[in-house]
């Protein structure tokens, strides 16, 4: 199938847990309802990070329908994946607009400005790996011991692997985390009674993630919410303990509306502090194509730069919108991966989809309803959770702490990163998560380049 083909997939009927290629489909029946299994397992991510950010959650899903839908064109069709709200913004947004927590954030533009000028950052990696790709494609010979497209994947991905190796991607993960730990402690209890809905909030989330199985497992965060919400509503609007649930918000809101647009303000020190997350994206959106690729058999390496510029420019039209900066999502992956099922078509499903739920108000003021509590023990788990990621790429890539260079570099900006040290230029301001992600690059580039 050509790239001027990309809607052109092939109709397959596949036996069961037979592998169903990207440019191939199931029958439309099919498709959708795999479509909207992709859109269940975005949700709730893709739902809670612009909730911690203070952003219209409805924007967020209408533009992560969008975005994907520009990756697909953008990639011809070939790169099975949903582009979902980013995790790797919570930390610098909240540190740029400086966000309590709850509500729309009133400084969303300022943060807004600096999405944009990360998807444009994203965007010229991309065209510089998609340029090298092509420039090796001209390569007629093999080199001796290596195939060609081994070298098209090495040249194209070896300078973003030498500037962030995985002890430096592994700290700046893990600082995003720790850095976020006092806005769900110190921020979302304003309570006793709500300090107690954190922990049972937390610990509905363990239990689902332990003791259930399947879709439910894997939708651990949305299903511990809900059910951590339904508890609040008994405790609350029940037995009279504590501020109850308001639904009047959602009797009220209608069914079809469009979100509220946002404009971006563009600020040196909050796009200063932002962009550096293209580093983060870099790393996710290479790691999910690799994953791919050894699930499907299918050579993902040519794609590689077209998935950057991507990714990048769905950022940039989501933050020119009001809506947060996209990624591609792991968890559609992990669907992918139990289903066999790799049909680019389904993601167009999820995309509509998405489109047409980001334009109900009234799902959007569902949402909003949840509790300040609630909201404060599902953050301490995916907090906790993106820093563990973070340790988890040391883990996977077995970074030798024995060596004082990676020793020195994780310290150092681990302790950077949670202490929120500060730096100051003039009028700009770089702190916290921004001081540690280029001292983390930095810090490898003076230590850990000995020969």
């Amino acid at each position: 199938m050509s790239d001027s083909r990309m809607f052109g997939w092939d109709l397959v009927k596949p036996a069961t847990g037979q592998v169903v290629a990207p440019t191939e489909r199931l029958p439309w029946a099919q498709t959708t309802a795999m479509g909207v299994q992709h859109v269940i397992a975005m949700f709730g991510a893709t739902v809670l990070a612009p909730l911690l950010m203070g952003f219209d959650p409805n924007l967020a899903i209408l533009m992560s329908g969008i975005g994907t839908l520009i990756f697909f064109v953008v990639t011809g069709g070939r790169v099975p994946s949903y582009l979902g709200s980013s995790f790797a913004f919570i930390g610098v947004v909240i540190a740029a607009t400086g966000y309590a927590g709850k509500g729309p954030n009133a400084n969303l533009g300022v943060a807004l400005g600096g999405i944009i000028a990360c998807g444009a950052l994203y965007f010229i990696i991309g065209l510089i790996v998609s340029a090298t790709n092509r420039q090796q494609h001209r390569i007629s010979q093999p080199v001796k011991g290596m195939e060609v497209d081994e070298i098209e994947d090495g040249v194209a991905t070896h300078w973003i692997e030498r500037l962030m190796p995985p002890v430096v991607t592994g700290s700046v993960v893990a600082v995003i985390g720790l850095n976020l730990a006092q806005v769900p402690i110190k921020n979302m209890a304003p309570t006793g009674f709500d300090t107690w809905m954190q922990l049972v909030t937390f610990l509905s989330v363990g239990l689902v993630a332990v003791y259930t199985r399947g879709m439910v497992q894997r939708l651990l965060i949305l299903v511990g919410l809900i059910v951590a919400s339904l508890i609040y509503a008994l405790l609350t609007n029940g037995m009279g303990l504590g501020k109850p649930i308001d639904v009047s918000g959602i009797v009220a809101a209608p069914w079809f509306g469009l979100p509220g647009f946002v404009a971006p303000v563009f600020k040196a020190d909050a796009m200063l502090l932002i962009a550096p997350v293209a580093i983060i994206l870099v790393a996710e959106n290479l790691g999910h194509l690799k994953a791919v690729g050894a699930m499907t058999g299918t050579d993902m390496n040519p794609y590689i730069g077209r998935a950057f510029i991507g990714d990048g420019l769905a950022t940039m039209v989501s933050g020119a919108a009001g809506g947060t900066g996209v990624t591609t999502y792991a968890e559609n992956i992990g669907v992918m991966a139990a289903t066999k099922i790799y049909s680019t078509a389904m993601f167009v499903v999820a995309a509509l989809i998405a489109i047409v739920l980001g334009c109900s108000p009234k799902f959007g003021a569902v949402i909003q309803a949840i509790p300040l509590a609630v909201m404060g023990g599902v953050s301490i788990v995916v907090f906790g959770l993106i820093a563990m990621a973070g340790a988890k790429i040391w883990v996977d890539n077995r970074v030798d702490f024995t060596d004082n260079a990676n020793l020195i570099v994780a310290a150092i900006t681990l302790i950077l990163g949670t202490g929120d040290f500060t730096l100051k230029f003039g009028g700009l301001a770089l702190s916290g998560i921004g001081t540690a992600t280029f001292g983390a690059i930095l810090l490898y580039a003076l230590l850990g380049r000995r020969s």
